[in-house]
């Protein structure tokens, strides 16, 4: 299976680990301390988020729905 991997980095990885659970609707497949990860299916993607690294520039994910999502 091809998957898309993307990664961001975060200043606050908790509230960040909040909003994209909620987002996804379910709790990361990885989590430490400076890093999650969640291997979703729909979208087929690897979304992981850290503490490290650099600040990514602009990037848009699209939801089906509207649910409201803690920020």
């Amino acid at each position: 299976m091809k998957r898309f991997h993307m990664h961001m980095a975060v200043a606050d990885i908790e509230q960040n680990v909040r909003f994209y659970s909620t987002l996804f609707g379910m709790a990361p497949t990885v989590l430490k301390p400076d890093y999650a990860k969640w291997m979703l299916e729909d979208p087929c993607i690897n979304f992981a988020i850290s503490k490290r690294g650099a600040k990514s520039g602009n990037l848009g994910l699209k939801a089906a729905c509207c649910a409201p999502a803690a920020r």
